[in-house]
């Protein structure tokens, strides 16, 4: 359960009257109308105490929590650790944490945890907790002298992608959320987005504008792809939404923002972006509203594609802009200022005219002032001025409003220095801020003059499609927030974690979470052998060794290219292998990138080429190999560790998966050179890889298929619910989009797990398809019957995306020994 969000807001509305009267002064208006929100200091410190009583209920008596003024930190915010000076009384507190919001406290508890205690924290899905390294109760490790102060040397720390609502949140229910409440408060998260619930806004505020339900049927989509609808990519897929799930999700919304505000964060909640249902058109004719392009359908199906826009200059918009706001007023109470939209998702303005970007900014702008005077405009910023080619994708620089989708144009010369400018120049200062989305790639700023005076958020992507892949840039993290808030004339206000997908990577998200309170340069080698130790509770040579190499290869990419998993296994391609083609460019164990003509192609799109697509491979092999030796090594000191099952079976994944690549090259290299016998070895030996990794994740249970389809199922209210939310679940990660007879949706793969059943299940048959197909052609020397085996493979996959079959939700087998027993058969000599 929940509290009711009554009680806060009539804290929130008190304080708010006050700050109504103070008139804003830019950044710091924004900050204070922040701090004005938050709930008072006992709903705080009570709030932090319930995570401690979650995250260590033996230890709830061990600390006392106090909120401060911002004053005692210097004028910024911080948490400061403490002695508690308990006369040696038992079952006193021993440790008193001060902080200048609930959020810093719970990131002060974490850090006096780790870096006293060596306990850990991550998600449960990637090992959870080790806390077995924390004293007992009246033993904790006290600190020097008057304690240790830790400041924020920006104020914002901001998490969420748009898209991750429907990647890894979608399903989630009270007791998920409240945990990762608590991960965020843990981490220092103190600017969350909150779009939770908000088509149930939606059907409200239509409705006053005339639309049924029924019409807003056709232009909400399913729950798994929500995000897309709200993007206004597409409508319909996946839908509609029943009447339970709207209410229900709206329910739930008021939990989340609650636990926020107790716990002194400032959510961000969803605006107006000017994406209307058809239904609109007809009933205001007058009104400029223009449907848009097809969005990846595979031919342009008017049922999912083709949206509709209203032009943020028609006085209509600003009309259901504030009613929206008021709305979410309504349902919430006044809860925060900072919203985020979307506007030019994958459309440029009809004209380059800085003068028209300005109105169009300034329209976007105007609905959000008058549903909230005081609102402040999210902003993101993904790229700009020329295309980039990233892993056969054509990254096209854009400056884009707002959210967390996907923003790519096939115009890169559309937004140059003057209609930047204009777009963000079109609000007065303070009332935006833009976020620096790819900065762990392709920093913007540098190249913007810190957006032209605009603050902004420097944020970490990572992650695409909610993808299982070991990846990680750990000395990009470590200086590149330092390097852009001590640059001259900058405007950084925050750090971000902006991925798609969570619940993978922990190292990476905790390096990240620190970057919110180090003022210098962490020394990532020290940092990494010290995450190792408190990971698994204890120092270990061969582990550190082990940890030493995969900083050095895996989590320190520098190619600069985005890494989105497109292993053969589970992004299969759909490739036409001729007698003649070049697939001789698989040089020992690694594949060579493609040129940079091969690999233009726009960003999502899975297009047929002449070229083999390459996986993306930033390291050597070779060394992640002995890094898994080395784990195999220390197996016997770690038994019954989760968070070392967890990175043993994922290691074991990442080594196995890119030796897959390998062997799926030299299959083709086989069919090239008319080799029937090798290219009958070599397909064997990849289909019996999909057995081996299905099998070696079945051993851990953050890689298995069934607690993604049991908790969609969980929320069905009837048994059509059941069949809808099962297929939402099932088409999400496999086909995504829709397709035809003989062509596969080109968003394919997009969403793929390494997910034990999910391989058997579905990327198993599908490979063995493929080379059933390969062998015949080759023995009957005739072409690769590619419109057969597509046509197989699609009816194969639809079948699939409608199945009901029940997958395990519990780990079965020894994951040390199958690991163990796999290195043998595939990585020794």
């Amino acid at each position: 359960m929940c509290w009711s969000l009554m009680a806060i807001i009539f804290i929130v509305l008190v304080s708010i009257s006050l700050a109504f009267a103070r008139p804003d002064k830019g950044l710091d208006g924004l900050i204070h109308m922040a701090e004005s929100q938050r709930s008072s200091p006992s709903v705080q410190e009570a709030a932090v105490k319930g995570v401690l009583q979650r995250l260590l209920p033996s230890h709830s008596s061990s600390f006392e929590f106090r909120v401060i003024s911002k004053d005692l930190c210097g004028g910024v915010s911080c948490f400061w650790i403490k002695n508690f000076n308990n006369s040696g009384v038992i079952g006193s507190p021993e440790m008193l944490i001060e902080g200048a919001t609930a959020v810093e406290i719970a990131a002060g508890l974490h850090w006096y945890i780790k870096y006293w205690c060596g306990a850990h924290v991550s998600w449960d899905k990637t090992g959870g907790t080790q806390i077995v390294s924390i004293p007992d109760p009246g033993l904790l490790p006290r600190v020097q002298g008057n304690g240790v102060m830790v400041q924020r040397p920006v104020p914002w720390s901001y998490y969420q992608n748009v898209v991750t609502s429907s990647y890894s949140y979608v399903w989630w229910d009270w007791e998920r959320w409240e945990k990762e409440i608590d991960w965020m408060a843990l981490q220092g998260v103190n600017l969350p987005l909150a779009f939770t619930g908000q088509e149930s806004v939606w059907q409200k505020v239509f409705k006053g504008f005339n639309i049924s339900k029924e019409e807003l049927d056709d232009f909400f989509g399913g729950p798994a792809f929500l995000a897309w609808a709200r993007m206004g990519n597409l409508h319909g897929w996946g839908g509609p939404l029943p009447q339970s799930w709207l209410d229900e999700q709206l329910a739930l919304q008021k939990c989340i923002l609650s636990r926020m505000l107790e716990l002194g964060m400032t959510p961000v909640l969803p605006s107006f972006s000017g994406n209307v249902p058809a239904a609109l058109k007809k009933r205001f004719p007058a009104a400029n509203i223009t449907r848009l392009g097809d969005w990846n359908t595979v031919n342009g199906d008017t049922r999912w594609c083709c949206t509709f826009l209203l032009d943020p200059s028609d006085p209509l918009f600003i009309e259901i802009g504030q009613a929206f706001i008021q709305q979410q007023f309504k349902e919430y109470g006044v809860v925060t200022h900072i919203y985020n939209c979307d506007t030019f998702n994958e459309n440029s303005p009809p004209t380059d005219d800085p003068t028209y970007i300005s109105s169009l900014g300034a329209g976007v702008y105007e609905a959000m002032h008058k549903g909230d005077r005081h609102a402040v405009w999210l902003m993101q910023r993904i790229q700009c001025d020329t295309p980039e080619l990233v892993d056969g994708v054509l990254f096209v620089k854009v400056l884009c409003s707002i959210c967390h989708g996907w923003l790519f144009s096939s115009d890169s010369s559309f937004w140059k220095p003057p209609q930047m400018k204009a777009l963000l120049h079109s609000v007065p200062y303070g009332k935006m801020i833009v976020l620096d989305l790819f900065a762990d790639v392709n920093p913007i700023w540098k190249r913007s003059s810190h957006f032209y005076g605009t603050p902004y958020i420097w944020c970490m992507l990572h992650n695409f499609g909610g993808n299982i892949e070991m990846y990680g840039t750990f000395d990009t993290v470590s200086a590149g927030p330092i390097d852009a808030h001590v640059s001259p004339n900058s405007t950084m206000i925050g750090v971000g974690m902006c991925m798609e997908g969570i619940e993978q990577n922990p190292v990476v998200y905790e390096q990240m979470s620190e970057m919110a309170f180090w003022n210098e340069k962490v020394k990532v080698e020290e940092w990494v052998r010290n995450y190792s130790h408190r990971r698994y509770g204890k120092r270990i040579k061969q582990i550190e060794a082990a940890w030493d190499i995969l900083y050095h290869t895996i989590y320190n990419c520098t190619d600069g290219i985005a890494d989105h998993n497109n292993d053969y296994i589970v992004e299969l391609p759909d490739f036409v292998p001729t007698l003649k083609s070049n697939t001789q460019n698989a040089i020992g164990g690694q594949m060579i990138k493609a040129s940079s003509s091969e690999r233009i192609r726009r960003f999502s799109f899975r297009e047929t080429s002449s070229d083999l697509p390459r996986p993306h491979l930033w390291y050597s092999p070779g060394k992640v190999i002995h890094a898994l030796k080395l784990f195999l090594d220390a197996g016997d000191l770690l038994i019954g560790s989760l968070t070392y099952r967890y990175d043993l079976v994922d290691l074991t994944r990442q080594v196995l998966s890119k030796l897959a690549n390998q062997v799926y090259v030299d299959a083709l290299t086989a069919y090239h050179s008319k080799h029937v016998e090798e290219l009958n070895v070599q397909s064997q030996k990849f289909i019996e890889l999909i057995k081996d990794i299905d099998m070696l994740l079945a051993s851990e249970d953050g890689f298995l298929l069934g607690p993604w389809l049991e908790s969609a199922k969980n929320l069905a209210r009837s048994p059509g619910q059941l069949r809808q939310y099962e297929w939402n679940a099932r088409t999400q990660v496999t086909m995504w989009y829709d397709n035809t007879n003989t062509n596969q949706s080109k968003l394919h793969d997009y969403a793929n797990k390494f997910w034990s059943s999910l391989l058997r299940s579905y990327y198993l048959p599908r490979a063995s398809t493929y080379f059933d197909h390969l062998l015949k052609s080759l023995r009957e020397n005739q072409s690769f019957p590619l419109e057969k085996w597509r046509r197989e493979w699609i009816s194969y996959s639809n079948n699939w995306q409608s199945g009901t079959e029940l997958y395990s939700v519990k780990a079965q087998g020894d994951a040390f020994k199958i690991s163990k027993d796999l290195f043998k058969k595939y990585l020794e000599p």
